[in-house]
């Protein structure tokens, strides 16, 4: 079972809820940090790093001996990473997507594989089960090439030891939000009971409701006056898996760089509660709908 832990905004508390579900979670598990342009989850779980490997984008390189400037690569590129301007190519590899078309559509084999670094991915363990993230390198624009790489690396991890997932996602509803979610079995939005928390959770269930994923959702700092997140739920069939308190105890816990279900031990026993219904959840999503003669 992989599990997508996502937000439409930052700062709601994706990574407290994910090193908190990773401590109760019962069953073998991979723990990933899909976050990759502000990875902070390996700060809360501090995993044994066992391996890095410096991940690489495919980028067009040309031979202006072989080129005939016949403009075929351009005409395909649709992000205007490569132009043909006379009798000179242009080529822009930050707005490369690494899609390896230019290379295929060019009648002269005048384009060759290049690359350039994207970030680094680093793995490991904690304890008895593996952690997995991507760090994306500083001035990268493309973090979507270098999650495909992580995930490729997880597939690999899985292969090797059936495990659970858990995905710590990065924030909003753009590419690399769906990017992170979009192989899961099920999607937690967390959001907080405040307008703007509203908002983007309208935004996150209308963009992911498309996956056709099931979605519970995670009301952070409970208690907070002023909102409408559980009529919005109520209205959209949205299961409210459960309310983490408003508590100063809990952001000092998190501003130390502490996990919440071990650090505050009365709340154990509520994230292994949460653990189960996101289970139930997916369970339930599974099974065949009875039509009734």
């Amino acid at each position: 079972m992989k599990v997508a832990v996502a937000s439409g905004k930052g700062g709601t508390g994706k990574t407290l809820l994910s090193a908190s579900l990773f401590s109760v979670w019962k069953d073998p598990l991979v723990v990933v940090d899909l976050d990759v342009e502000e990875p902070n989850l390996h700060l809360f779980l501090n995993p044994e790093i066992s391996g890095t490997r410096t991940a690489e984008l495919e980028i067009p390189v040309v031979d202006a001996a072989k080129c005939d400037y016949c403009g075929k690569c351009a005409q395909l590129c649709q992000f205007k990473a490569i132009n043909v301007l006379g009798e000179v190519v242009l080529t822009f590899t930050e707005m490369c997507h690494g899609c390896g078309g230019c290379l295929a559509v060019c009648p002269r084999g005048a384009l060759t594989s290049g690359s350039r670094p994207l970030g680094e991915m680093r793995w490991g363990r904690i304890g008895s089960d593996r952690f997995l993230m991507g760090a994306l390198r500083v001035g990268e624009a493309m973090s979507p090439p270098l999650m495909r790489v992580v995930k490729q690396k997880l597939q690999g991890m899985l292969s090797e030891a059936a495990a659970d997932v858990i995905i710590d996602a990065p924030p909003g509803v753009s590419c690399p939000a769906v990017n992170a979610v979009m192989d899961s079995d099920v999607i937690v939005l967390v959001t907080e009971p405040t307008p703007f928390g509203l908002h983007d959770l309208r935004l996150a269930h209308e963009a992911f409701a498309q996956l056709g994923k099931p979605m519970g959702v995670v009301i952070n700092r409970a208690g907070l006056p002023g909102s409408d997140v559980d009529d919005y739920c109520r209205a959209n069939h949205l299961r409210v898996l459960a309310k983490i308190p408003f508590d100063r105890r809990i952001a000092e816990t998190y501003a130390a760089g502490g996990v919440i279900a071990e650090a505050m031990g009365e709340l154990r026993p509520f994230f292994s509660d949460l653990a189960d219904q996101i289970r139930t959840l997916v369970e339930t999503a599974a099974q065949p709908l009875e039509i009734s003669r």
